[in-house]
């Protein structure tokens, strides 16, 4: 099927809208054009069976006859073909689902049914789309809802040049930031000893409540209800961030280890509930890689930089391999489809070749452990740097599923001049580059965006920091926004979701701040947005935004390279092989040439961890799988040479080499 993104508003699955006699518009979807053919005989009227018109029986002819046997004989083979296959089908999902309880069968439901939650708590389930929820407690692994009609059903595969991913982060819960979660900072911004300004230094400052209080924002921030809200919101993706301390943390690292992963967990359960598929997003990587608040902690960067920073870059491979091989076992591989494996790796510190070389050993860890070709594992997503997609043309050419993740954001080039009108015109450059990526790398994901046209917002920038912008106190106070400023503000938004095409809202909600006594930073929040009108209630309302806008666009006709989708040849060229070798030979700006041998590692010795697997009160017995897809996968963990003294992991740019060796 050939696309025309960003050029025609005919895109396969825009609104099909038609006109009644009446006037009325009518949207055509996949029930209403059942419910037309199914109603054909009786004139569309089912209260109005069809006429019986009585007629002699025509003799059958010899030629008539023979054709009827044939046509028999073929729905037979069809049927003795299919009967099989339909099995087989069964015995896998049986398989999965072995030893659960008996059910009175799959619990499934439309617009306008009533969800309890696990709290007890209930909600109406109400959605305009066209989608369903489906959950067997007996079956948990069973096929799941359909977000929109438009939408595949998780349990099919997803089609990447076919299928739209329309999707929100969900910024905020597992890995906090104060501009997004206000109010669990303001709590001790002003009261503690210590300077609050991310999470480190928020898990410090709770203490002995630390669990307690993490737990409650990790239980409430984010429900079942929000994963039911975002499908009704006509999204199908979410992109959820999560940090290396749902594994684990060593040393004097303070994070809440392990209970983010007992909330992802849930997430991967209601988002097969709500039809949604998942992004998981490596987004704070030990030392750190950029340096802000979102990586665990702000201040310098150790990530590929400085002296510890291939011994950071080591240990973040085995994190990877741990979240790979769990998700690529086949209870959640249909759930979570792609994998970050870093958010925001900062260019211009670490450098092309550290970025690079990190990704390739990425690469390898990971298609280690799931094999390579189609369907082995979710897609792996490299993030570009903020250097844009045309200089990844060519990186790693042949590479098996490998996804760009660009994060442009209007906000931060801090154009204080421009009229909303010239801003809502800006993000349809983008799709130029978006569609030559997609014909020449490969998936090209929108992972971060929002509506933002200026750095306003509390803390947006950090806690304590001043935005750049004039009048953000009318940007900020969001319920005096008149129809007008809506109007340009969603065509940002609408321009935006067209030039990205398979894009990531960050984020879907902004909680409250308990100064201000409400949100802030309106224009990051896809909620809010949705209910005040610079969100549109149906984001296919963005197709063919910017070929209005521009007149013309380059055409991406939906084919990717054939490596990318992991259907063709997938041998990277060795020319790429042999210059993005990690651990790199050379690292920018500490150090230059072989001193990089020198600088301390971490040897392969350890003993991997696994991620534990949910459980099931309907199904204590079900196969929830053993957190480890690939048995042939036997490398061990990187871990810290015995009796090497190594300096501190997040504060090492100019820390002193150490005088013994410490190299695995």
């Amino acid at each position: 099927m050939t696309h025309n993104r960003n050029v025609s508003v005919k895109d396969r699955d825009k609104p099909k809208m038609a006109t009644s006699p009446g006037g009325t518009r009518i949207s055509w979807g996949e029930d209403a054009l059942i419910d037309m053919y199914s109603n054909s005989a009786g004139n569309g009227d089912e209260s109005t069976p069809p006429r019986k018109v009585l007629r002699p029986r025509p003799r059958k002819s010899r030629r008539t006859r023979l054709i009827i046997i044939s046509l028999s004989l073929l729905v037979v083979g069809i049927i003795a073909v299919a009967v099989p296959v339909a099995l087989s089908a069964s015995k896998k999902a049986a398989a999965l689902n072995s030893g659960g309880s008996s059910s009175s069968g799959p619990t499934t439901g439309t617009s306008g049914s009533v969800i309890r939650m696990d709290d007890g708590t209930t909600f109406t389930y109400t959605n305009d789309f066209g989608g369903d929820w489906a959950a067997n407690p007996a079956e948990p692994f069973a096929l799941g809802g359909k977000a929109q009609a438009w939408s595949k059903r998780v349990g099919s595969e997803w089609d990447w040049g076919t299928d739209v991913a329309r999707g929100v982060n969900l910024g905020g819960w597992l890995v906090t930031e104060p501009f997004i979660v206000p109010a669990l900072y303001e709590k001790y911004v002003n009261s503690s000893a210590i300077k609050i300004v991310d999470e480190w230094t928020l898990s410090i400052a709770m203490g002995a409540n630390l669990a307690q209080e993490m737990e409650e924002h990790y239980k409430t921030f984010i429900t079942e209800q929000d994963f039911a809200a975002i499908a009704a919101a006509g999204l199908n993706w979410v992109r959820i961030p999560i940090g290396f301390w749902a594994i684990e943390a060593i040393n004097d690292e303070p994070f809440l280890v392990g209970t983010s992963w007992t909330y992802f967990l849930k997430a991967i359960q209601w988002a097969r509930k709500y039809g949604i598929r998942i992004f998981m997003d490596l987004h704070a990587l030990p030392g750190s890689q950029n340096g802000w608040n979102h990586s665990g902690k702000a201040g310098s960067i150790n990530f590929m930089n400085g002296v510890m920073g291939i011994a950071n870059a080591q240990r973040t491979l085995t994190y990877l391999r741990i979240l790979t091989e769990f998700a690529s076992q086949d209870q959640y591989r249909d759930v979570v489809c792609v994998i970050g494996i870093v958010n925001e790796i900062l260019w211009s510190a670490i450098g092309q070749v550290g970025v690079q070389s990190f990704y390739y050993g990425a690469y390898e860890a990971i298609r280690t452990a799931t094999g390579i070709g189609a369907g082995k594992g979710p897609y792996m997503a490299i993030h570009e740097g903020f250097q844009g997609p045309a200089i990844w043309e060519g990186f790693l050419n042949g590479a098996d599923r490998i996804a760009l993740d660009q994060h442009p954001y209007l906000a931060f080039t801090y154009d204080y001049v421009s009229t909303l009108d010239q801003m809502a015109v800006k993000p349809c450059a983008w799709a130029i580059a978006t569609n030559q990526s997609s014909k020449a790398f490969g998936v090209t994901l929108g992972g971060e965006f929002s509506t933002a046209i200026n750095d306003c917002g509390l803390w947006l920038n950090g806690i304590g920091s001043t935005p750049g912008a004039p009048n953000c106190a009318q940007m900020d106070d969001w319920a005096s926004y008149n129809a007008t400023l809506i109007a340009g503000l969603k065509q940002v938004t609408l321009a935006t979701m067209d030039a990205l095409q398979n894009f990531f809202f960050w984020t879907w909600k902004i909680g409250n701040s308990t100064v201000l006594g409400t949100s802030s930073s309106p224009l990051w929040n896809y909620q809010l947005g949705l209910e005040r009108g610079w969100i549109p209630k149906d984001p296919r309302e963005a197709i063919g935004h910017c070929a209005s806008v521009l007149n013309s666009s380059q055409i991406f006709d939906g084919t990717l390279p054939a490596s990318a989708t992991g259907v063709g040849p997938t041998t990277i060229d060795a020319a790429q092989t042999s210059l993005h070798t990690f651990p790199p030979t050379t690292l920018m700006p500490s150090f230059a040439g072989t001193q990089v041998g020198l600088l301390p590692t971490y040897t392969a010795t350890g003993k991997v961890k696994t991620l534990f697997a949910p459980t099931f009160t309907a199904a204590p017995t079900a196969i929830v799988g053993t957190g480890w897809s690939n048995s042939a996968d036997t490398a061990l963990a990187y871990v810290p040479v015995a009796g090497c003294t190594y300096p501190d992991t997040w504060n090492a740019i100019n820390a002193s080499v150490p005088t013994t060796t410490c190299t695995g």
